[in-house]
């Protein structure tokens, strides 16, 4: 498992069901978590006068500032800190926070980024049906897989038992086959390979519809299949229908802990993609932390 996490957070309750994802990982499996907050947004060039990320307030930040926001967050999180097994750091800085999360990424090495959907209002985020511009930016540019928790009652309570891998077949999916493979692996679980025939729009014979079922199923066990070597745990799905919604809805039925899936579907840039819609509505929707993954790097 990723031995070490950086957990994005506001301190806000958009945030507790990532930090209660970051903090039972770290308890189960000894990871090490770098808990980091951008404090707020500068008002000019090297000015220590910021706008708060929180009340949107201005304040001046020196040492003083910086130690009763620690200890804000340290208070948020005390029970969990107790009960971190890899050892817990905090990272507090002033900047726009996709830079500043990338740019802390980046410095520790950290294998797992974990952050909500957005540092808004929840209630704000459905009604909108979009994720926040912070996570968007730091799923396009990260190095490393990104696991998001859009509400706290997607938030596991303890190890992962079941991975839903989503693939679309493109060179990005093989990407996310591998990290759930891996995962599945290392937390010897069980994995379900899953693909949703898009039939949104679509006037399609039952019988096409059968024929490339059939299809998806032969391409799964063929592309992925040959890589799992002495990993038996798995099985393979394939449904027609909206792809979000038969994804949300499989993992229900299976009671998957975790889905896999690319960052973004097609054969774009990596570097110019938009986070893919079916992604989008799956972190708004599941009952369960979400990884997307758009870079071999950390796989």
């Amino acid at each position: 498992m990723s031995k070490k996490i950086l957990l994005a957070t506001t301190g806000s309750p958009a945030s507790f069901g990532a930090a209660r994802v970051a903090f039972q990982m770290a308890k189960r499996y000894g990871s090490e978590i770098i808990v980091f907050h951008v404090i707020g947004l500068p008002t000019k060039a090297y000015s220590q006068i910021v706008h708060d990320v929180r009340t949107g307030d201005e304040v001046q930040v020196d040492d003083d500032y910086k130690s009763w926001v620690e200890d804000e967050l340290r208070n948020t999180y005390a029970r969990q800190i107790e009960e971190a097994e890899g050892g817990v750091s905090f990272v507090l800085t002033t900047g726009v926070p996709h830079r500043e999360i990338l740019r802390t990424a980046r410095s520790e090495d950290v294998d797992l980024i974990i952050m909500g959907a957005s540092s808004g209002s929840i209630d704000h985020i459905d009604y909108k049906g979009y994720t926040g511009s912070t996570l968007q930016k730091v799923a396009k540019a990260a190095k490393c897989p990104v696991m998001t928790v859009h509400r706290e009652s997607a938030a596991y309570r303890g190890g992962f038992n079941h991975v839903l891998f989503c693939t679309d077949f493109s060179k990005q999916a093989n990407h996310a086959f591998k990290y759930a493979l891996n995962t599945a692996r290392e937390c010897d679980c069980d994995m379900t390979m899953f693909h949703a025939l898009d039939v949104g729009g679509k006037v399609l014979a039952q019988n096409e519809i059968e024929d490339r079922l059939i299809e998806a199923r032969k391409r799964m066990r063929s592309l992925y299949g040959s890589q799992m070597g002495d990993f038996k745990n798995y099985d393979v799905e394939a449904w027609e229908g909206i792809p979000y919604m038969e994804i949300v809805k499989l993992a229900r039925e299976r009671m998957a802990d975790l889905i896999v899936m690319a960052h973004h579907a097609g054969e774009s840039d990596s570097d110019e993609a938009r986070l893919g819609s079916t992604l989008e509505q799956v972190i708004l929707r599941a009952s369960c932390p979400v990884v997307s993954v758009n870079k071999p790097d950390k796989v």
